[in-house]
């Protein structure tokens, strides 16, 4: 027997006679840690696994009860994934042993997996697996009962109320307070219905560090049988849920999956569903009593206080959301009705239809509507959002004339991306309502609104902010069966309001209100907001108009479709919209497999974009920080409105006399210094660097290309040749005869180092053996590219100097020099509008593409004059799009904007931010090997060991899926060990977003898997 520890050779060589003796097992002994209990992994001879407990001696009924429940799933539930007690040569499942005193011995199979905490795979697939688990389990407990399940147990939240007393002992008065309010209610509210609930034997500890995940995510084990407890079922769930929410990016969507699949094999009740929110706060009530109380006795406790620190977070993210909400998002995971009488108001409202008052008189009994698309994916999105309340409601009238309809609606159900203000932010990071929970009906200010059926005024407000309701009532109705629901009359004028009173009763058809102005009514077009509601979640007349499209199914209970009450048909029903799995299968079906799909394994819809968001089709907002392309941002108003004006009036080759190719031109020319003068349109960064090289052919009669390793310059046959990244990579056919490549100047981990201050001189160097190589062959160089920063290269600053060494190098023996700018370009860089003048060099030929166009596919090449006559040999150069009139006039619109937001100036400040920031973390995180980069073009260099530089690919892996699934943020890998994190944000990038950055970073950091 061997330790694979090295220590306490003693105890392992009587542990290794013990295994040999009783259970005639040979091998490697392994020391686990264990509070009470001595636990030993052991690898016998053949490669099996098993786990060794020696358990404390005054454990004895504890014991029993864990032997006797281990026994019993044994034959009751053979397929769960727990330890299986193994007999001895007696046939005894627990033996005595003597170390460290009189101890029981048990040997138990192995389980495999990673604990849930540090699992790098958890996700919805655990949570799923583990509810099933949990509900597989307590469905074969129930049969199963022990003396020692029937004990007064502290971790039992079945006797939550006991920790009342405890309140004492919590020093910060916020969190008292909460912690109070969850155990008072627990006893009035919770315990009294709890009673109510099946009693059984519960497992009661499903921690995070008591589940084991496999490499799926999937739940494979569950450990420490030590705190089970004979109590109601229902808090099985509640605790697990405490510790499966850690740190996911919605708590209640965690719960509500948890208690789904354990419904699934192990159903519970009604009542049960709707006490799983509160049980699982009240389980953090328990522990911060508790803890508390422990502090109290032993102050030095330093653990135990920052412990705490999560557990309160926890519960702070808990008592944020909307009870009532939580409580319906659980009870339709399991099957029920997400409002338990909400079916039966929808019935009511069909049954009585014919006799509902119209809510805009005169009545028209057949009135023909306009629907109106209020959509992200609607034609006219862009123009809804671009409009003040007036044009909108110009236009809607204008609209309506049109189509011959009565009145506009806006759809119930819809998919919207109008909310853009704070409040419709949900408490779950990058999650907004977006979904129209009611009807709109358009109209005049003062117009009079009419109640379809008699009510009483329950709940009047004035919402008073930006794209609020404005002055808001609810009217409250019951049902023939005694349902009380409500309906709510949103967007109305403050002097209507004024007049009504609490507890006033309204008669059918009667006018209680009017319409009010943009100016009253939330900076809205006038019109009606018109929703029933089933449960108002306690916010009265506050009450959201908008709803979260993943919780779709239960916002639709919460507030039916109200076209019933119109008397024309549905003009709307649930959004459906092709899901995803359709649309990847279509994708491999109809495009080219070469085009990857960013996130393979859990792709985005994307369906709009705002500054430095893009936006799926549930109005998610993920932070953008790859996408260089949208350099002003997402959509910018400016260049979509120039874009709108132009292809209205105008779109047309080059070839006629056109104000905006000219002016755009001199614009351009007008940001480099002579003898850059002469401008070349095209339509993509590739299509750029194919013209320069043709020009520099054309210019020095030679026809070799050098260029820098693991250089990427375009897609082009021309492009893919002189670009190492391409030609070395998967699929190259290596370097043609006419290309050399020159070694790529890395400070971090090439020849030449940081603090070698000739190190730009020592790099250029090898640009002149190359056009020393083309010498010997009796050949000239035509053109040596270059970025300012090399991206592909991993980010990589260029060292003092060496563009400009490079440069002369190429000229003396007559070849140009092009710097390609269609990544880094137009201000990116912060202290220049272009990455070269970091070097104080002037090229012969510069290239762009990417933003220029802000997403608009075009691309410019500016050069000299000299160089552009030679060009012009007789064999006409014509580009059917480049320099558009459209082209032309969102080139300039980008212009406008970079110049008169100051773009370049706020680059170099966030820019600042960020590397500073990342920089801080580096001193905490020894993973962060480089931080480099200028303005917001920046990369960060994972590596595993600061000396040997091993790349940390797998675990910029994680970090890249970790951000994105947790925090909403899109990055992505760059470098030739695909171990740089690349950092390129659309220019509005604000402090916010950086700061959001580096916290999310640092706590994915943070979480990064032990290797």
């Amino acid at each position: 027997m061997t330790d694979a520890n090295g220590k306490h050779g003693g105890e392992i060589e009587m542990i290794g006679a013990l295994l040999r003796d009783s259970y005639g097992i040979s091998g490697k002994i392994t020391a686990l840690p264990g509070e009470h209990d001595l636990n030993y992994c052991i690898e016998a001879e053949d490669g099996a696994r098993f786990l060794l407990k020696l358990h404390a001696p005054a454990e004895a009924e504890d014991l029993e009860m864990q032997i006797a429940v281990l026994d019993h799933l044994a034959r009751a539930a053979p397929q769960l994934p727990i330890s299986r007690p193994l007999a001895d040569r007696s046939g005894a499942t627990a033996i005595a042993a003597e170390l460290r005193g009189k101890r029981t011995a048990r040997l138990l199979t192995w389980l495999t997996g990673s604990v849930w905490a540090k699992s790098p795979t958890r996700g919805r697939q655990s949570v799923v697996t583990l509810g099933r688990l949990l509900g597989e389990m307590d469905r074969s407990l129930e049969s199963f009962s022990h003396p020692g399940a029937k004990r007064s147990y502290a971790w039992d939240i079945g006797r939550a109320g006991m920790h009342l007393e405890n309140l004492i002992f919590i020093s910060d008065a916020d969190k008292r307070e909460v912690v109070g309010t969850i155990l008072e209610r627990f006893a009035n509210e919770v315990l009294p219905r709890l009673q109510r609930c099946p009693r059984q034997v519960i497992h009661n500890d499903a921690n995070d560090y008591n589940v084991l995940l496999d490499e799926t995510g999937a739940a494979s084990g569950l450990l420490d049988f030590g705190d089970m407890v004979e109590t109601w079922r229902v808090i099985e769930i509640a605790v697990a849920g405490a510790y499966a929410l850690i740190g996911t990016e919605d708590p209640v969507d965690t719960i509500a999956r948890l208690a789904g699949a354990y419904h699934s094999v192990n159903p519970i009740s009604e009542i049960e569903a709707e006490l799983i929110f509160d049980l699982t706060c009240t389980r953090y009530a328990v522990s911060i009593c508790m803890a508390a109380k422990q502090i109290r006795d032993n102050p030095e406790n330093t653990y135990l206080l920052v412990s705490q620190e999560d557990v309160w977070r926890e519960l702070q993210r808990l008592w944020r959301e909307n009870r009532s909400l939580a409580i319906a998002r659980i009870r339709d995971a399991c099957g029920f009705d997400p409002i338990p009488h909400g079916t039966r108001i929808e019935r009511w409202l069909e049954r009585n239809a014919h006799h509902f008052a119209r809510i805009f008189k005169p009545s028209i009994v057949r009135p023909k509507v306009l629907a109106l698309d209020l959509t992200a994916a609607g034609p006219d999105a862009y123009t809804w959002a671009s409009l003040d309340a007036t044009g909108a409601a110009r236009l809607i009238e204008e609209r309506a004339e049109q189509a011959g309809a009565d009145f506009a609606i806006g759809l119930y159900g819809e998919d919207r991306n109008i909310y853009k203000s704070d409040a419709y932010q949900t408490p779950t990071a990058g999650q907004r309502r977006t979904i129209h929970l009611g009807i709109d009906l358009f109209g005049r200010a003062q117009q009079p609104v009419h109640a379809p059926f008699a009510g009483t005024a329950t709940f009047i407000y004035d919402d008073a902010v930006e794209f609020g309701f404005g002055p808001t009532v609810l009217l409250e109705h019951r049902t023939n069966d005694g349902d009380v629901f409500w309906t709510l009359y949103g967007h109305l004028s403050r002097e209507s309001i004024i007049e009504l009173s609490v507890g006033q009763e309204i008669g059918k058809g009667e006018a209680f209100c009017t319409l009010g102005e943009a100016s009253e009514n939330g900076n809205w077009s006038p019109h009606l907001h018109f929703q029933i509601v089933t449960d108002h979640l306690g916010l009265g007349a506050q009450m959201h108009g908008v709803g979260v499209r993943d919780q779709w199914q239960v916002w639709r209970a919460i507030s039916p479709d109200p076209s019933v009450v119109f008397g024309f048909s549905k003009p709307a029903s649930v959004v459906v919209a092709r899901d995803k799995d359709f649309l990847v299968r279509e994708r491999h079906r109809r495009i080219g497999r070469s085009l990857s799909i960013a996130y393979s394994a859990t792709p985005l819809k994307i369906v709009g974009g705002e500054g430095a968001y893009l936006i799926d089709e549930e109005g998610t907002r993920w932070l953008d920080m790859v996408n260089n392309v949208c350099h002003v941002g997402h959509c910018h108003p400016r260049v979509v409105k120039a874009a709108q004006a132009q292809i209205g009036k105008l779109n047309t080759n080059s070839r006629y006399l056109h104000d905006s190719l000219v002016e755009y031109s001199r614009r351009l020319a007008s940001l480099f210094p002579d003898p850059l003068n002469v401008c070349f349109f095209v339509n993509s960064g590739s299509e750029a660097n194919d013209l320069a090289i043709r020009l520099a052919r054309a210019y020095t009669r030679n026809h070799d290309i050098i260029t820098v390793d693991h250089a990427y310059h375009g897609h082009l046959s021309s492009l893919i040749d002189v670009s190492p990244y391409k030609f070395d990579g998967k699929g190259g056919e290596g370097r043609p005869r006419h290309v050399r490549v020159a070694e790529m100047p890395d400070l971090y981990r090439g020849r030449f180092r940081y603090g070698d201050a000739d190190a730009g001189r020592k790099y250029a160097e090898d640009v002149r053996n190359q056009v020393a190589a083309l010498a010997v062959e009796g050949r000239r160089p035509a053109l040596f590219f270059s970025e300012g920063i090399l991206g592909t290269g991993g980010q990589l600053t260029l060292p003092d100097n060496y563009l400009k060494d490079a440069y002369t190098h190429v000229r003396a023996a007559g070849g140009l020099c092009l710097a390609d700018e269609v990544q880094v370009g137009f201000g990116r860089v912060g202290r220049h509008m272009w990455a070269h003048e970091l070097q104080g060099v002037v090229p012969d030929i510069v290239t762009m593409g990417k933003p220029i166009g802000n997403g608009h596919p075009m691309a410019a090449v500016v050069t000299t004059e000299a160089i552009a006559a030679s060009f012009a040999n007789g064999m006409e150069y014509f580009n059917t799009f480049g320099g558009n009139p459209v082209s032309a006039e969102i080139g300039l619109a980008v212009l406008d904007v970079i110049r008169d937001e100051r773009l370049m100036h706020h680059c170099r400040v966030v820019g600042d931010r960020l590397m500073d920031g990342v920089r801080a973390l580096a001193a905490r995180h020894e993973i962060i090997g480089d931080v480099r980069g200028h303005g917001l073009f920046n990369g960060v260099e994972l590596v595993r060991d600061r000396e040997t530089l091993e790349p940390a690919a797998a675990e910029l892996d994680f970090v890249i899926a970790e951000m994105k699934r947790k925090h909403r943020v899109l990055l992505s890998s760059e470098g030739p060990h695909h171990n740089v994190l690349k950092v390129k944000p659309p220019a509005p990038f604000s402090t916010e977003d950086c700061d959001r950055f580096l916290g999310a970073l640092d706590e994915t950091l943070s979480r990064l898997p032990a290797r």
